[in-house]
């Protein structure tokens, strides 16, 4: 085994590889980027060395930057993580030329199933299944929509270098088709510096069931069973699970047996997964999964399956780097129980996913048998528009589903952050959802119930009332030193003439001003009116972080976040802000309909419209690439544009104006 190893990644899994390195006595190497200078995984490694500016293009996608960092620091390995540079082949290749060991697959392994269309072609000679389509080399706009018509709408288009959602494109109709092609084009370019596409039938009711696979240098390769990720939004995996809800034993074995197929095919060492879309129409059939593709690199999602199997992949992948043999045969290898991960991330779910940024002010995860949370940040930590808006991945596993499910959502329910807008209550909601409940998923239960799952909630009375009481300062105890023996002091809003009223003036999403009256009648005991009919309201318990209430003789709690200006009460899975009410802040109310701003910092890829020209509500105007994905700006109304302030290349910030329209009238 080697002693030094260089982590050419960053965030959560260049955390996760260094708890496994130093585990077994491995000396890590951090890399960083100006705006990872004080990061969670610097902190951790033994050395950490600086590579470049914050762009990816500028810092982690320099290899020889990195080489250098090796060099540096006495490096004899190097472990990729995943993305960036882990499954270019050239690097893998520059890696070896120094004279180190590269933790993954060789680079023919790479190129092999690196484009989507010569690894179908690569896997239908192995006799894996593959996926009907044109995989060809002709990209003749024109050529590739005939191509479509003979394969039948609906279709997906798929950049051939893709991954992550990225460049992909489900077409209904063949008047969209060339808008579609245009824009997986543009995002393979931006992505993967290779606009080729290929053209696949999409599966009506699909689901995404992947294979993760391992081999060694000695020709052994094994399966490690199946992940289910078709909980997906945008082509991006939201929560996965193992093993696959209704997985007949049948079609594991024929799936596992593809898998592993595959991996011998082109001679693959260390961590693989096999993706294949599986047609759930009529139930889990082993005659209905076809190839999609194969992600040479451990997957985002590898925590559920050492949840299941007991196994830790790192370690398999640097014992196998070493040139260790597997320590395991297949008939060695059983499931045990079932397991969940969610993605926690800074995104705006009620807005498309948008992409979002923030410091995070209050940072809290669950903890306890059964739940692991694996992160790259600390509270804090800012989220910045240069990287992946990952926040933590939550991974639980209980012995069966129905347990590990309800483990999920009480997680969910104790995960706690301000500071940037998450996708923390979504999750909650599709936790809860029926049809995932039952094991009923597929692909496009996001997108069939999406209005449903991303919805505001509505703060309850009690919650407002339980925010009254803390902007008031009347859920905080007293300090000790400075109220003494003092019984007077001790005792909060305690008037000689009567009780004391006092108003809470704040404002939460959705609702806007709010002014809420509150009577201290003394002893814990207040009177407030937050909604329909006042209520009365007893202080049971109360700490830093939480509050115990009861109403009307129902005892329930809530946590609390604090901030200089605004208090945010976590319940029912949901977290609700209340601001200050600022009159400022309302000053340019009845305009916004006026103007496009820029809901994340990005690059402006694509202008349609025009100073003076007429546009319709709901009409593409901007398009502005985020995080290495497309969002389209749309026409808030009909009218005729006033101001044009963008042209394609420029970068905005979050909030810039974009665009604004003459007055109505």
């Amino acid at each position: 085994m080697f002693t030094t190893l260089l982590i050419a990644n960053r965030g959560e899994i260049a955390c996760r590889v260094i708890r496994t390195a130093k585990r077994l006595g491995i000396r890590t190497v951090a890399v960083f980027s100006d705006a990872d200078r004080k990061a969670l995984h610097v902190e951790m490694a033994d050395e950490a060395v600086h590579i470049g500016p914050a762009p990816v293009g500028e810092s982690y996608l320099r290899g020889e930057r990195i080489l250098e960092a090796a060099k540096r620091t006495g490096a004899e390995a190097i472990h990729p993580g995943y993305g960036f540079l882990s499954e270019n082949p050239d690097f893998v290749a520059a890696v070896e030329a120094a004279g180190l060991i590269f933790v993954g697959p060789s680079a023919a392994a790479i190129r092999a199933m690196g484009l989507k269309d010569a690894a179908k072609k690569l896997m239908h000679e192995a006799g894996v299944p593959v996926v009907p389509g044109y995989h060809g080399e002709e990209q003749n706009p024109e050529f590739l929509a005939g191509e479509a018509e003979q394969i039948g709408y609906p279709v997906l288009i798929k950049a051939r270098a893709g991954g992550g959602g990225k460049g992909m494109r489900r077409v209904d109709d063949p008047a969209e088709f060339r808008a579609a092609l245009d824009g997986a084009r543009r995002e393979g370019e931006a992505s993967f510096g290779d606009p080729h596409c290929l053209i696949e039938k999409y599966v009506e009711k699909p689901r995404h069931i992947e294979i993760q696979v391992f081999g060694d240098a000695h020709g052994n390769a094994v399966h490690l069973f199946e992940r289910d990720c078709s909980l997906q939004r945008r082509h991006q995996k939201v929560i996965e699970e193992a093993p696959a809800p209704g997985m007949p034993a049948e079609m594991r074995a024929a799936m596992g047996e593809a898998a592993v197929r595959a991996a011998k095919a082109i001679g693959y060492a260390g961590a693989g997964t096999i993706e294949f879309i599986v047609d759930a129409s009529e139930g889990l059939r082993p005659d209905r999964f076809w190839f999609m593709e194969m992600n040479t690199r451990l997957q985002v999602e590898h925590p559920v399956t050492e949840a299941i199997t007991g196994l830790d992949l790192v370690e398999l992948q640097l014992r196998v780097a070493a040139g260790e043999a597997l320590p395991f045969t297949q008939d060695d290898l059983t499931i045990g129980g079932h397991a969940f991960e969610a993605r926690i991330y800074a995104e705006d779910a009620g807005r498309g996913f948008l992409p979002a940024t923030g410091t995070l002010t209050h940072l809290r995860f669950p903890s306890g048998e059964g739940v692991r949370i694996d992160t790259g940040v600390r509270e804090g930590d800012r989220i910045t528009p240069h990287y992946d808006p990952m926040i933590a991945k939550l991974i639980v596993h209980g012995p069966d589903r129905a347990s590990a499910l309800g483990l999920l959502r009480q997680a969910l329910a104790d995960t706690h952050i301000i500071g940037s807008v998450t996708n923390v209550a979504f999750l909650g909601r599709l936790a809860a959802h029926a049809g995932f409940a039952a094991g009923d998923v597929d692909t496009g239960l996001i997108g069939r119930d999406q209005e449903a799952l991303t919805a505001t909630a509505r703060p309850t009375s009690e919650l407002v009332a339980i925010a009254a009481l803390a902007q008031l300062g009347h859920l905080t105890e007293p300090d000790d030193a400075e109220a003494g023996d003092d019984p007077w002091t001790r005792l909060r809003g305690f008037r000689v003439w009567g009780a004391a009223r006092q108003t809470a003036r704040f404002e939460t999403e959705g609702d806007g001003r709010r002014d809420v009256a509150v009577v201290d009648r003394g002893g814990g005991r207040f009177a407030v009116d937050a909604g329909e009919r006042p209520l009365n309201l007893d202080v049971v318990a109360t700490a830093a972080e939480e509050v115990r209430v009861s109403i009307d003789g129902h005892i329930f709690g809530a946590a609390l976040g604090r901030e200089a200006d605004a208090v945010t009460v976590f319940a029912g899975g949901a977290a609700h802000r209340f601001a200050r009410w600022s009159a400022s802040a309302h000053a340019e109310e009845g305009i916004a309909s006026d103007k496009i701003a820029a809901p994340m910092p990005g690059l402006v890829k694509l202008v349609s419209a025009e100073t003076g020209g007429a546009v319709k509500k709901g009409e593409a105007l901007i398009v502005l690439e985020a995080m290495k994905m497309e969002h389209t700006l749309k026409s808030p109304r009909d009218g005729i544009v006033a101001e044009l302030l963008v042209a394609p290349g420029d970068q905005v910030e979050e909030g810039a104006l974009l665009l604004v329209l003459e007055p109505e009238g």
